[in-house]
């Protein structure tokens, strides 16, 4: 009897503890509607509420379908472990003025948050990015990333997609312990200022098995940032993975032990990068213990940058900056070229609508300093274009002349400056003066005699 007694008890407690572990908060019992009109920020903030209060393990649950969702702020702290599980398809509102704040979804002040798929969250970026003008307006309102991580703790997210992000589509910022993995984060390569996952002030960041290609760094980590693991990603299109910028402003915190492993880069305009502003600090900011392993670049233009000079705004006094930092390359990195384009940029070899012929002398025969000064405007600009061509037999083309420079030991900056000459978009009679300049200085006789020309060929 006493034994029946003891199993009722034991059995008794092991129903009541299951039940505690598997309680669910549908969204939908909260009147949530998957119809793509209707707001769902009132419903999933009236459930987070229930969930965060109960103790054990509880599970918030968006089902399948899709539904708007204006911001929302999911704030601890909670009273146990709390899984927000995405089954279906998050929309954020398309017009980014509707946004008070920089983040759609966020977490705050939580420990031990599990966010899970395997649903889709669709930041119905492709509107607000004409919008993005903060590269040259320094009063710009910044547009909201897609999901938020502040001050949370031992946090695993899994499973999702993350499409076409007004800005971001990660941000951690103040978090301890966290993994990201089974992702696959979108969205154009043109798309700006699309992080993949971006870290600042935090430490045990874990990042394996995940898919990214946005429109700028796959991930990039900031100030205070410490002890992450980045391995099995595949990164392209974007800028690569990046320790910054950092330097900007005095005050912040040293980024260190960032380890990046079994990692493919295809069709980034950057590999692994390290980039710091030429700003003049107070105290010396440390970047250290970097490693970086076994590494796969395919058609990556920048392999490897350490780029002390970083100003994409063109607006920066070129000062030397107080960072230090020491890590190592090992095993599978092809090639080093060092980022040199504050110094080799087309804009550093003209002044205003005028050619700097002191800087251009520098990089080109004499002889053909002469023939570009005697060049006159030609009366129909399609006149330069032949120049842009291919010749007859198909075998000269910029495509095949930049081949030419990046499979022989060329100068790097002079590859660094053809790089510039084929990518700008300025006006066509001078690119093409450029492109015969290039060609001229750059290629190889062996490339020209392969080709059958000699540098009148080109005039």
């Amino acid at each position: 009897m006493a034994a029946k007694i003891l199993f009722s008890l034991c059995f008794l407690v092991w129903i009541s503890e299951a039940h505690i572990q598997n309680k669910i908060f549908n969204v939908m019992d909260y009147g949530a509607i998957a119809d793509e009109k209707t707001d769902n920020s009132v419903a999933f903030l009236k459930a987070w509420s229930d969930a965060c209060k109960a103790y054990g393990k509880v599970t918030m649950l968006i089902p399948q379908g899709t539904y708007l969702l204006k911001e929302v702020i999911f704030s601890g702290p909670c009273n146990g472990w709390t899984i927000f599980k995405i089954e279906g398809v998050l929309k954020a509102p398309i017009d980014p003025y509707s946004f008070k704040s920089d983040s759609w979804i966020n977490f705050r002040y939580i420990k031990n948050l599990m966010v899970s798929g395997p649903g889709t969250l669709d930041g119905q970026g492709s509107y607000a990015w004409s919008l993005n003008d903060c590269q040259n307006n320094p009063k710009c309102r910044p547009l909201p990333t897609t999901m938020t991580f502040d001050f949370v703790t031992n946090g695993y997210v899994h499973h999702l997609r993350s499409i076409n992000s007004k800005q971001g589509h990660f941000l951690l910022f103040a978090c301890q312990n966290m993994t990201f993995t089974k992702l696959r984060i979108s969205a154009p390569s043109d798309s700006p200022n699309t992080d993949g996952i971006k870290i600042g002030k935090s430490n045990g960041i874990n990042i394996t098995s995940v898919y990214i290609g946005t429109g700028d760094d796959c991930i990039a980590m900031i100030s205070g940032t410490r002890n992450v693991r980045i391995s099995d990603v595949f990164c392209g299109p974007g800028h690569g993975i990046s320790v910054g910028s950092l330097g900007k402003n005095d005050g912040e915190e040293d980024v260190a032990d960032i380890q990046v492993k079994n990692c493919t880069f295809s069709g980034t305009t950057n590999g692994v990068r390290i980039k710091t502003w030429p700003s003049p600090l107070s105290k010396t900011l440390k970047a250290s213990n970097f490693n970086y392993e076994d590494i796969v670049m395919n058609n990556v233009d920048n392999p490897i940058i350490i780029d002390q000079q970083y100003c994409p705004s063109r607006r920066c006094d070129n000062q030397d900056n107080r960072i230090s930092g020491c890590g190592k390359l090992v095993d599978s990195i092809p090639q080093v070229i060092p980022s040199r384009k504050s110094k080799f940029s087309i804009s550093s070899y003209t002044s205003g609508t005028n050619w700097n012929w002191s800087k251009l002398q520098q990089i080109m025969l004499e002889s053909i300093c002469e023939k570009i000064r005697s060049l006159k405007p030609p009366t129909d600009a399609s006149l330069d274009l032949p120049a842009w061509l291919p010749t007859t037999d198909d075998r000269f083309t910029i495509k095949s002349t930049y081949n030419n420079l990046t499979s022989h030991e060329t100068n790097a900056d002079s590859i660094i400056l053809f790089r510039e000459i084929c990518n700008w978009q300025g006006p066509i009679r001078v690119r093409t003066t450029l492109w015969k300049m290039a060609h001229v200085k750059l290629l190889t006789n062996a490339g020209r005699c392969y080709r059958g020309m000699t540098s009148d060929d080109l005039y």
